[in-house]
């Protein structure tokens, strides 16, 4: 793991994490995988990319995932979100009908998300590695501390941003968040397995732009481009 390049605004916020022993001792964790031949996702440049395209002076959503995906070529460091030309997953698939019911907005025949993250959509998987094949493989390696820190910079350090947790891994991560400070909304996942018990219906987004609205900033346009290489 190269010493990352991230956004000032994050330096300040967590850049103290990396001289931690835990950090240090996921970064050799990583290497001697990697030296053993192991294929590990995102690629290295794209650990960060979350934090790279929203910088926490941006921050007005955060949308919380649990690992990377772990097939080839879809990953590139946003949670939900895959790279362009790989078959949408199940969950976003589910995102994008709830999108739709909820909004009126039309899916998109791609997955990649990167226009909401340069919006300030915080789109922070808790592991931001995996390795090919085996889904949550470098669980309890440091990265969860690591992706805490940056909830908690989130939550003391800016006002009125919209959490939206799907599911109990996403909701017990976030649990300290200060509702009284931000809005917290939850839901099941939208993964098939849990969707129709209270994923659809949940109008995520327009509850979100409604709370930033009345609160003066700007709404999420949630409408993604046709051609995912338009920013």
């Amino acid at each position: 793991m190269a010493e990352p390049k991230l956004d000032e605004s994050w330096k300040q916020a967590v850049g103290d994490e990396f001289d931690q022993p835990y950090m240090q001792d996921l970064k050799q964790f990583l290497l001697a995988e990697k030296q053993q031949g192991k294929h590990i996702f995102p690629r290295g440049p794209d650990y960060f990319r979350a934090l790279d395209l929203t910088p926490i002076d941006t921050v007005r959503v955060v949308i919380l995932g649990q690992d990377p995906y772990h097939g080839a070529g879809q990953a590139h460091g946003l949670c939900f979100s895959v790279q362009p030309g790989v078959r949408i997953p199940p969950s976003l698939v589910n995102i994008y009908k709830e999108l739709q019911a909820d909004l009126g907005i039309a899916p998109v025949r791609h997955g990649f998300l990167e226009h909401w993250a340069r919006q300030g959509v915080l789109l922070l998987n808790s592991v931001l590695t995996v390795e090919e094949g085996r889904a949550g493989a470098h669980q309890g390696k440091g990265w969860e501390k690591f992706t805490d820190r940056i909830i908690h910079a989130v939550a003391e350090t800016r006002e009125h941003v919209v959490f939206i947790l799907w599911g109990a891994y996403a909701q017990k991560k976030a649990s300290f968040v200060d509702q009284t400070r931000h809005l917290v909304l939850k839901s099941v996942h939208p993964s098939p397995l849990s969707a129709h018990n209270g994923f659809f219906g949940s109008k995520p987004f327009s509850k979100t732009n409604a709370y930033l609205e009345a609160h003066g900033m700007t709404p999420i346009d949630w409408q993604l481009p046709e051609d995912p290489s338009q920013p």
